[in-house]
């Protein structure tokens, strides 16, 4: 019995390590009805883990929703430029990857300003 308990333990971690094609081909071994080619890996290892009857005592990590508050053109533009400013005076005072760190900062929000723009 407790070989059974440490097998299915093992397959559990195990699962998590294949691929998306071994993955596969393990689920194509079972009996299915749903298409597998169009399952995502976390599907293949629930699929595979239900069928196997192995349950799932610590549930599979997802990501977090991340809440995104939406800025205006002029919310972007107001950041930019105090940005602008944080960054000269990182250049200033020769903090090369504070700069650098800004300047990629500032790139991303010049993006988003434009995809406001469109909207």
């Amino acid at each position: 019995m407790s070989e059974e308990i440490h097998k299915k333990e093992h397959d559990e971690k195990h699962l998590e390590k294949l691929t998306i094609k071994e993955l596969r081909e393990i689920a194509g071994e079972l009996p299915h009805e749903r298409a597998i080619h169009d399952m995502k890996k976390e599907e293949l290892i629930a699929f595979i883990k239900e069928a196997r009857g192995i349950k799932d005592e610590i549930p599979t990590k997802k990501k977090k929703a991340s809440i995104k508050v939406a800025m205006t053109k002029q919310q972007i533009k107001a950041k930019i430029r105090k940005l602008k400013a944080m960054k000269a005076d990182a250049a200033e005072s020769n903090e090369k990857k504070k700069a650098g760190m800004l300047r990629k900062r500032i790139n991303r929000l010049k993006k988003k300003s434009r995809h406001a723009a469109v909207a």
